[in-house]
């Protein structure tokens, strides 16, 4: 591996030592510039100027009045996060149990698309990549639907199959089964997004330098050698960016997977923040209350994000930022 070592450090250098040249605009770049600069005009309009309305987390809001004469209440709401019962408690658990499953199975696109790019049939892995990236286009209703259809107690395919081969007596439902909640809401996840999420892998490993695999080769090292000593170093910048992206999202579990999937059986192990809000504050009408939730989750969600960034780039080398 001494060969690949050294080709390392020498692509390293060259990257450390090639200056910047500035960019011109030329034409062609300019009409790309405005290509892009409505997706600005959407991203500032439905992200930055609602930002506006974590004002209402510091009044008692009521509807009708403006908001300049609404009473001013200081940090009453954020107070009455820690202070107002064990439903926040139990939505907070909840969403950091559920992204801890997702923290900890986040490396399974990865070792799917490593297979994937060890396929020898090119037509082959197209289409298993095609096929385990449908998933993710279908909504969380239709997933609901067709693990109704199939887990049922009642008129569900799996227990119809195995009541009919005499593998159990009585019909079970793991919908509605609280131990396995989070775990099952996280197999689902998987299933639905790991196809999609193994793309960004696809690209990062087509873009390794050839070079360094026929480096390897010089060296002797075999299919396993080669995927532990060049695809996986090469694929982890990649990674560890995906990383804390999700980590940025700690405090952010999701609406429509748990929402879709709650019922009163289920309902304490799958009360995530974002759902916690939706009935706090819509459901409810504790606008200010809920506005507090949220914000209080996304200034949360800030800090953790620039901590493991700043952690990152000190031990990895490796930075969102």
């Amino acid at each position: 591996m001494e060969v690949l070592r050294n080709e390392r450090v020498q692509n390293h250098n060259l990257c450390r030592t090639t200056p910047h040249k500035h960019i011109k605009l030329t034409k062609n770049r300019i009409i790309l510039l405005l290509l892009i600069l409505p997706l600005f005009v959407m991203v500032f309009i439905f992200s930055y100027v609602p930002l506006f309305g974590w004002v209402y987390a510091f009044v008692d809001y009521q509807p009708g009045i403006p908001i300049f004469k609404q009473q001013f209440v200081g940090l009453e709401f954020f107070k009455l996060l820690f202070t107002g019962g064990t439903d926040f408690f139990n939505a907070l658990k909840n969403t950091l149990v559920l992204n801890f499953l997702s923290l900890i199975t986040s490396p399974i696109p990865i070792a799917f698309a490593i297979l994937i790019s060890e396929v020898k049939s090119k037509r082959f892995a197209k289409g298993v990549q095609t096929i385990t990236s449908l998933p993710n286009f279908l909504s969380w209703i239709l997933v609901y639907s067709i693990c109704f259809g199939l887990l049922s107690s009642d008129s569900g395919v799996f227990n119809k199959i195995l009541m009919n081969l005499h593998l159990i007596s009585q019909p079970t439902n793991i919908l509605v089964n609280e131990g396995a909640a989070w775990y099952f809401q996280t197999i689902l996840a998987i299933i639905k997004g790991t196809g999609w999420n193994a793309i960004v892998y696809l690209a990062a490993i087509s873009g390794i330098d050839q070079e360094l695999y026929n480096a390897a080769d010089v060296d002797g090292a075999g299919r396993w050698a080669k995927i532990i000593h060049v695809t996986i170093p090469g694929v982890l910048p990649t990674f560890f960016i995906m990383l804390l992206l999700q980590v940025s999202s700690v405090l952010s579990a999701g609406f429509e997977q748990f929402y879709v999937f709650q019922n009163s059986m289920t309902v304490d192990k799958l009360e995530v923040l974002d759902t916690f809000v939706y009935k706090m504050g819509i459901r409810n009408n504790q606008y200010s209350y809920g506005v507090a939730l949220g914000m209080f989750s996304s200034v949360v969600s800030i800090i953790i994000l620039f901590a493991t960034n700043h952690l990152a780039k000190k031990t990895i080398g490796n930075s969102l930022m």
